[in-house]
């Protein structure tokens, strides 16, 4: 059946976020360990979607995440606030005056080119964020007082540490009591995992999220190492995609939730850090497979935040009603502009992403 979805007059918010939201600081064309200056941003999995859906698709979004009050925290809630996103559900921890308690999220990012790949160094332990507890936040307010049609969360935030499951656990459930739709990226990282038991730990916490949710993403990695589940006879390389595969794969999925209404995946071929084949697919019970445009040979400036902005422009479609084919059009096509500027967050406009699901060229604008 489709999704169902809360009228918008109802609710205060289109779209929630749950997540940590990280400083990035950026070297720009040069490398972490010889950079003498950084381009200071936030972002964060979970973030860069409401984010997304706000500053690109003009919705009203906020998020949850934790920062410390002190001047670094409040430099974070003021790069939320200039996203268009409300701020108001931070949850600000007390500083202990150096960070040996608590602390904000850092994310220094490379970008890569050509043979040298993309490399991200986050330095997150003991952060407010991964601090957060399923008390701190009166979710039945949230999504029953104020309204939210759309709750988004994540594989980073659940994998953060021990309490953050509880957490994403605890929202979804109370979205799910008031009627909002429940999407969330497996967002699989190796890095998150590897300390507290890998992928199996991954397999567990998630296996215990995903019954709650309605609409979940992911690639051919997140599926496999964060779910279990394998593509039969599949290929990563879009050239020989077996759509046959992918679609055994998703309906195993979804006969295993019960929830699920929507599953949808990025497809990328690395050709180098700076040119990939690029594409998404989705599916519904009632429409199988849909497949967006493939772009082979995409010139990419900072692959970080692309498949956010997937999951932000398939957000939008289906909040507007749009059928699933062409809502993975604009999160495809959402996805290939947000990797031609720098920074996790999308500086696209709806206008320039409606121009390339209808085709558009890089022709220049005058």
């Amino acid at each position: 059946m489709p999704l169902v979805l809360k009228p918008a007059e109802q609710c205060r918010y289109d779209a929630l976020s749950l997540g940590e939201v990280m400083l990035r600081l950026d070297p720009g064309e040069g490398r972490i360990r010889t950079a003498r200056q950084f381009r200071a941003s936030e972002g964060g999995g979970e973030y860069n979607v409401a984010r997304g859906l706000s500053r690109c698709f003009g919705l009203r979004t906020a998020v949850v995440t934790g920062l410390v009050d002190n001047e670094v925290g409040h430099l974070v809630e003021e790069l939320i606030m200039a996203g268009g996103v409300d701020a108001s559900g931070i949850v600000w921890a007390p500083s202990d005056g150096i960070g040996r308690t608590v602390r904000n999220g850092l994310n220094f990012t490379e970008r890569g080119f050509g043979v040298r790949g993309a490399k991200g160094v986050s330095d997150r332990g003991w952060t407010a964020a991964s601090q957060l507890r399923a008390g701190d936040v009166d979710w039945d307010h949230l999504f029953g007082t104020a309204g939210v049609r759309w709750f988004h969360t994540g594989g980073i935030f659940a994998g953060l540490s021990e309490t953050t499951a509880d957490v994403v656990v605890a929202a979804a459930e109370a979205a799910r009591r008031h009627g909002t739709v429940v999407s969330y990226d497996l967002n699989y990282r190796p890095s998150l995992w590897q300390s507290i038991g890998g992928a199996d730990r991954a397999r567990e916490v998630n296996a215990r999220i995903c019954g709650l949710v309605d609409v979940l993403i992911g690639n051919e990695e997140d599926f496999t190492a964060a779910l279990g589940y394998q593509v039969p006879g599949g290929s990563t390389d879009l050239a020989t995609l077996d759509l046959a595969g992918y679609a055994e794969m998703l309906g195993a999925v979804a006969a295993d939730l019960p929830n699920l209404e929507v599953a949808a995946a990025t497809l990328r071929t690395v050709r180098s850090a700076t040119r990939n084949d690029w594409g998404a697919l989705a599916w519904s019970d009632e429409t199988g497979i849909v497949r967006a445009t493939q772009r082979d040979d995409l010139e990419i400036l900072d692959r970080v935040g692309g498949g956010d902005s997937f999951a932000s422009g398939l957000a939008y479609g289906l909040l507007a009603g749009r059928p699933l084919q062409e809502a993975v059009e604009y999160g495809a096509a959402h996805g290939a502009l947000a990797m031609t500027t720098p920074g996790d967050t999308s500086m696209a406009t709806l206008a320039e992403v409606e121009a390339l699901v209808r085709g558009g060229s890089a022709r220049v604008q005058r």
